[in-house]
């Protein structure tokens, strides 16, 4: 028997629990949310004398099924969604992860691989991360999502046809992207057209997820030139207002956060850094997805003060 307090177990499996709710929902407030539901279940079962033979069993049986149940809700409202959806940003500077346990950590945490998994059902999603990314058993995965074994490989199979074959390497050396994003960002903020356009793939893009509630592109900016030219527009306005970046990880990747000039967030942004460019440019503005990271800043009445100083 493994069936630990509740105070242990949240500390001990929180973790956990959280990885595989993220990843599920791309959503930070809704993986917590899923993760508290899940301990108040763990405990009222409990108090109700129910037969739990492991906590890391029963707690990771109750996310994953409240995450699918979930999605299948989220469905509707991700089709009807303003402009581009992109995951809720995570940071995750902080990790001590080193070498190739780091990589593979970051790379499932990546907005690529995020955006990657909504292709999958809320069934296959859940195979593929549990047995893939967090190494369950088949027979523990089929448990948790009430399907047979071998139905359960082929949904991962499945699953990972998708996923894998479309899922983008980053460079291995952490070091290597940040140098390369440090320099991104400068010539953003100076203004430097050459060594900006020198750090860009021919076929890079950038999207932005405004929600409908803040200024963003509506649709992918996609090329050298004009992600260039709009990344200069965003260092122009950045100076123009004097807001601060203060570089940071997000999602395992190199990023950015936009401050203003009393340190509250506008918005973030994340680079994907393959073959020594910069591949893709992901900016997060819609308040609704950054409430998690602080206090943060009214972007029109930024837009307005600009306006009023280039007029």
């Amino acid at each position: 028997m493994d069936v630990a307090p509740v105070a242990e177990a949240y500390e001990d499996l929180r973790p956990l629990l959280f990885s595989i709710a993220y990843r599920m929902l791309g959503s930070v407030a809704e993986a917590e949310d899923v993760v508290q539901e899940a301990f108040v279940r763990y405990q009222h079962a409990l108090e109700q004398g129910g037969e739990i033979e492991s906590a890391k069993a029963y707690l990771s049986a109750v996310t994953t099924r409240l995450a699918i149940d979930h999605l299948r809700s989220a469905r509707v409202r991700r089709e009807q969604y303003v402009g581009e959806w992109l995951p809720e940003p995570l940071l995750t500077d902080e990790a001590a992860l080193e070498g190739e346990r780091y990589v593979e950590q970051a790379d499932s945490l990546s907005m690529a691989f995020l955006l990657l998994l909504e292709r999958l059902s809320p069934v296959e999603r859940a195979v593929f991360l549990l047995h893939d990314v967090f190494d369950y058993g088949y027979g523990e995965v089929a448990r948790i999502v009430g399907k047979s074994e071998g139905n359960c490989r082929q949904l991962a199979a499945r699953a990972r046809r998708h996923v894998v074959e479309e899922r983008a390497r980053f460079d291995a050396s952490r070091e290597q992207r940040e140098e390369l994003a440090a320099r991104f960002f400068e010539a953003a903020v100076e203004g430097a057209v050459e060594d900006l356009v020198e750090l860009l793939a021919a076929d890079a893009a950038v999207y932005g997820d405004g929600g409908g509630n803040a200024p963003s592109w509506p649709r992918p900016i996609v090329g050298r030139e004009r992600v260039a030219r709009l990344v200069l527009g965003l260092g122009g306005a950045w100076r123009d207002l004097e807001v601060s970046l203060r570089r940071t990880e997000i999602n395992g990747q190199p990023g950015a956060v936009v401050v203003d000039r009393s340190g509250r967030l506008i918005h973030v942004i994340t680079l994907d850094i393959a073959g020594g460019l910069v591949q893709t440019v992901r900016s997060v503005i819609n308040p609704d997805k950054l409430r998690h990271l602080g206090p943060l800043a009214d972007v029109r009445a930024l837009a307005r003060e600009r306006s009023e100083r280039r007029a």
